[in-house]
């Protein structure tokens, strides 16, 4: 498909065919590119559009075994399978809530086994690695992240919430989350500055892993796996640790800075829309959803911004394949990681990804209501993006706010 320099288009009325049908174009690359059938977890961006080898720079078995190029797989296109797994099943969950499409089970079952063997192949209980090397379905890199953590468990929740599980599904996830939430009491103590540590039980050096005594957009994280773990398995431990960090959890969060990632803007508002919906307590619900309502303001201004940087990259330039990061020219070293660098594919990938993230966050308040231009946004968004040629795994959020758009009536 042909598609014109974005500055070139200019708005107009989107028939709803016309999404539907980028959608599916979207949805078919994802499955198509992006999905690994070995171990059934996803990719973060392609090197090439060839077929069978738009993955061909993933690390091989021996260079994840020692943990090449870094502990966290930065860069190598296995970095972020459990966010992409987890951020899949709440869209699965938003697109059956829409469709009541049952093709749709098996599909969700499949990224479940995905995140399950994240979570299981490497025997440390409650670890959620980044992703598993598809060449020997076992291998992992040993430094996983809060926001691993934050987008697995949301997902699994959001699933198992869901009429798309059934209950033996239902029965493996109460296991996962209390592992998880089991591992958090365990390891994310005052002794260990609220680290839950690498899978060697060693610390994290990056302070990825800090759980607690963090910035405002990652407060939450913490009783959002409690009140995950409690409301799965109705376990009083879990209920108990979910009411000791929650009040002040939302109190911390009330002023994030402006400057939020789009990722992390996402990620925060995933765990006050878990602890909204927990919330017994009226008055801090309230608290919750006034956090959630700033968000999605900071959201919106994101959204703008990432919407003028996209009409100033050409067809071309959204073409721009990511790099073998073992070639790159630029490497740097983060506290001992050694992490490649893409170089300008590294903007194209990003503003992929920010445009759909920051789209879906103002969608995820209480009965949200977007404004006609945020509405436009999205459609341009959409109907803009050559999705045949794209290799960001952003385009899975473009989905998420499609459905999400769909499911609220806000399209």
């Amino acid at each position: 498909m042909s598609v014109e320099p974005l500055a070139a288009q200019e708005t107009t009325l989107i028939p709803p065919d016309t999404l539907k049908s980028q959608m599916d174009q979207a949805w078919e690359v994802t499955w198509g590119r992006f999905f690994q059938e070995d171990v059934q977890t996803f990719a973060d961006y392609l090197s090439s559009y060839e077929p069978g080898q738009e993955l061909a720079h993933l690390p091989t078995a021996e260079e994840v075994q020692r943990q090449y190029p870094n502990p966290c797989g930065y860069s190598t296109g296995m970095e972020d399978g459990m966010i992409l797994g987890g951020a899949m099943l709440s869209i699965l969950a938003d697109k059956y809530a829409v469709t009541n499409d049952d093709t749709l089970r098996e599909t969700a079952k499949q990224v479940f086994r995905g995140v399950h063997l994240c979570a299981t192949v490497h025997g440390v209980p409650g670890f959620l690695a980044r992703n598993v090397c598809a060449e020997d379905r076992k291998s992992v890199y040993i430094n996983s992240s809060r926001d691993q953590y934050t987008h697995g468990v949301h997902g699994l929740w959001k699933y198992y919430r869901s009429p798309l599980s059934e209950e033996a599904t239902r029965s493996e996830i109460r296991e996962l989350l209390a592992a998880v939430a089991d591992r958090m009491t365990e390891f994310a103590t005052p002794e260990n500055d609220f680290d839950f540590c690498r899978a060697d039980g060693q610390r994290c050096p990056l302070g990825i892993c800090r759980m607690w005594n963090v910035q405002a957009h990652e407060a939450a994280r913490l009783p959002m796996i409690y009140a995950a773990a409690w409301d799965v398995t109705q376990d009083g431990k879990y209920r108990q640790l979910w009411r000791r960090y929650v009040a002040e959890a939302v109190k911390q969060s009330a002023n994030p800075d402006q400057n939020t990632p789009a990722y992390a803007i996402l990620q925060m508002q995933c765990s006050l829309e878990l602890l909204h919906q927990l919330e017994p307590d009226p008055k801090l619900k309230s608290q919750i959803q006034d956090v959630m309502q700033h968000l999605a303001s900071i959201a919106e201004e994101r959204s703008a911004r990432v919407a003028v940087q996209l009409t100033h990259k050409t067809a071309e330039e959204m073409k721009m394949l990511g790099p073998d990061w073992r070639h790159v020219d630029r490497w740097i070293n983060q506290n001992e990681y050694a992490n490649p660098q893409w170089g300008k594919y590294r903007e194209v990938w990003q503003l992929t990804r920010e445009a759909g993230e920051a789209a879906m966050v103002p969608l995820m308040v209480e009965a949200p209501i977007l404004t006609s231009e945020q509405k436009q946004r999205l459609r341009d968004l959409i109907r803009n993006t050559d999705y045949s040629h794209n290799s960001s795994c952003g385009i899975i959020y473009h989905q998420g706010a499609y459905w999400k758009s769909r499911l609220t009536n806000n399209l």
